[in-house]
């Protein structure tokens, strides 16, 4: 079946509502959103991370050679994710790909720990046209920040954002939003109300709560699911997301989960008895690694051990558009359906990070 471009311009927020019910085996239309994993190295090691405990792949940036492999057969591309499992500052061809995509029309964003985002590099990367810069912070002090991403960086990082914010307001720079994110632990949720204020203090205008992935069986460090909040908010934990929930209120700053969701909703059970069914990624979403291996997803490395177990397709060998509607993806499309879905999708939750 022939792939068709995109009949209309897609809202790079909600991008999974494009197709809407078309959802054969076969995808009508190319990918609404390419994540490009432009490295899978990283100077942390958090322990809510697979690849802090196990090597997933032989260490990578991806080459200029493969991401324009990926990229020009599909010009019309809405959006692309340059992050993957990995940091994508440490890759000196980043802000070359972002100007690369803007060129081409996209909507780009990337996560950041933030560590390298010295005033240089801050520069570099509103000269690109960069839309969206997430900062993954994940604490609200130096001593848990430590003990959950494994380095001493904290006041580094809040330093780096500080000096980035206070740059984009001296020159009038609009672009890129700049957006704190905070992983949902029980060792963490109790600092939410203060991570608001240090967002308001750094000159930062958008707080996320990331829900943690976790393995289900084998788990590994933190990513646990006794210390996930999915499901299972304690009247305490639902206090501190009301308290902060009403700071960012005051403060003026806007206050969501991943999945262009609200907070309280993103941790709370779907009714659906199925709920792998309503995912769309499959359909609009494609992941590809450093090396060149394709995935459904982003949240797939997290939620099952072992790449070989959801492999779609090597864009080394094939274009994006053979792998998109090949063999493999018509399979997974068609189990991801049934009552027997892909098991790194049947314990999947909803309204993942976008």
């Amino acid at each position: 079946m022939t792939v068709r471009a995109q009949a209309r311009p897609v809202d790079p927020a909600r991008y999974h509502e494009s197709i809407g019910d078309a959802l054969g085996p076969t995808a009508n239309s190319d990918p609404v959103c390419l994540y490009l994993e432009t490295t899978n190295r990283c100077n942390l090691l958090c322990t809510t991370c697979p690849r802090t405990y196990a090597d997933l792949e032989p260490p990578a940036d991806m080459s200029w050679e493969l991401f324009t492999r990926i990229v020009d057969p599909v010009p019309n591309i809405p959006r692309v994710v340059l992050h993957g499992v990995g940091e994508p500052m440490l890759v000196k061809e980043l802000p070359r790909m972002v100007r690369y995509l803007k060129g081409r029309g996209a909507y780009v964003l990337f996560n950041t720990n933030g560590t390298v985002l010295t005033a240089r590099r801050g520069r570099e990367l509103c000269e690109t046209g960069l839309d969206e810069l997430r900062v993954s912070l994940d604490a609200a002090d130096a001593r848990t920040f430590l003990r959950i991403r494994g380095k001493d960086y904290f006041n580094r990082i809040v330093r780096n954002v500080r000096a980035f914010t206070d740059m984009q307001q001296r020159e009038g720079l609009g672009r890129p939003r700049v957006s704190l994110w905070l992983t949902g632990l029980r060792e963490t949720i109790a600092q939410l109300p203060d991570f608001v204020r240090i967002a308001h203090n750094i000159g930062v205008g958008e707080v996320y709560l990331q829900r943690l992935v976790y393995f289900d069986d084998d788990a590994i460090g933190l990513a646990r699911p006794d210390q996930a909040l999915f499901e299972r908010l304690t009247r305490q934990e639902q206090g501190h997301l009301d308290a902060a929930t009403a700071i960012a209120r005051s403060l003026g700053i806007r206050f969501n989960a991943s999945g262009a969701t609200e907070p309280g909703e993103s941790l709370a059970r779907t009714t659906d008895e199925s709920p792998w069914s309503l995912c769309r990624r499959p359909w609009t979403v494609m992941y590809v690694t450093a090396n060149g291996r394709t995935l459904p997803c982003c949240i797939a490395p997290f939620s099952q051990r072992g790449y070989e177990n959801y492999t779609l397709g090597d864009a080394t060998q094939d274009t994006l558009r053979a792998i998109w509607n090949g063999p493999a993806y018509q399979r997974f499309r068609t189990a991801l359906h049934s009552q027997s879905p892909p098991k790194c999708c049947a314990s999947c939750g909803l309204r993942w990070s976008l």
